[in-house]
């Protein structure tokens, strides 16, 4: 089991290059996947595999799909002010289906408190309400991307106030009630708003985390969050021997920024 996570944002819109734009790099790699002959697979799947629940054969030669924050880019169509007309992540992904029969599936992390995607609205964005949740229902209905958590509020440094007194970096997440504001309130806020589904998996803001959520508050309170797994931001292939509560990502942009860089990446993998 060696299975790369390619993961992109869909706010990442600075220009309209590969390495300038997610959306450009996105689908750009997805017909690079699939000319070397990797399949896309769920990130669920992934780590049903890791668990025992699944047999290795589901994910051999397979990569795994994951976007962060959960804008409006994730899903819609949007004339960006400055660099115009951008598909969206879904409508790329979609793309890629009918051109090539292939299955496409990615897993959206995102943001969940909805105080604190107006204010990133206005701090990230252009502040045009372009990070409301509308969407995530129809998204999990037509089965394209999942909706999974990347906290209540990301610990944002923007934000006027934050789950907890310390904003400003997800490291300070060190204690009971902080962890618990930031991971099982998203995860109770999700299920309710997407029931009957439930929320299955984390990803750590920036990948940024600490000794107490990876060795306490994860693995002891899995009854109370109900999370399966949690992803970071280390670039590696989730395999056998990875840490469930720490699982790594490559990151467009930081891990690779032009296209020969994912097929070395990709190759170095095997």
């Amino acid at each position: 089991m060696r299975v790369p996570v390619l993961t992109y944002h869909s706010n990442n819109v600075s220009g309209n290059d590969y390495a300038s734009n997610d959306h450009v790099a996105l689908a750009q790699d997805l017909r690079r996947v699939a000319r070397l002959g990797l399949r896309i697979v769920p990130l669920a799947t992934v780590v049903d595999v890791l668990l025992g629940d699944a047999p290795a054969s589901t994910v051999e030669r397979a990569v795994a799909l994951s976007f962060d924050d959960g804008s409006w880019f994730d899903w819609h169509d949007i004339d960006h002010p400055t660099w115009g007309p951008q598909r969206g992540f879904a409508g790329i992904l979609r793309d890629f289906a009918a051109e090539t029969g292939a299955a496409a599936h990615a897993t959206s992390f995102v943001i969940v408190s909805p105080e604190a995607r107006a204010t990133l609205d206005r701090t990230c964005l252009a502040g045009r309400g372009w990070w409301g949740d509308e969407w995530w229902r129809a998204a999990q209905a037509e089965g394209l991307l999942a909706i999974e958590s990347h906290s209540w509020d990301h610990n944002h440094p923007t934000l006027p106030r934050a789950a907890q007194d310390r904003s400003g970096t997800f490291r300070t997440i060190d204690s009971y009630g902080e962890a618990d504001a930031q991971i099982r309130q998203a995860a109770d806020w999700l299920d309710a708003f997407l029931a009957p589904r439930r929320s299955r998996l984390f990803a750590f803001p920036y990948g940024e985390t600490n000794d107490y959520l990876l060795r306490d508050y994860l693995p002891l309170r899995a009854g109370e969050h109900r999370l399966r797994a949690a992803f970071g931001t280390e670039p590696a292939p989730v395999t056998r021997g990875s840490d469930r509560w720490n699982l790594p990502r490559y990151i467009a942009g930081a891990h690779w920024n032009e296209p020969a860089g994912l097929e070395r990446l990709l190759a170095s993998i095997g």
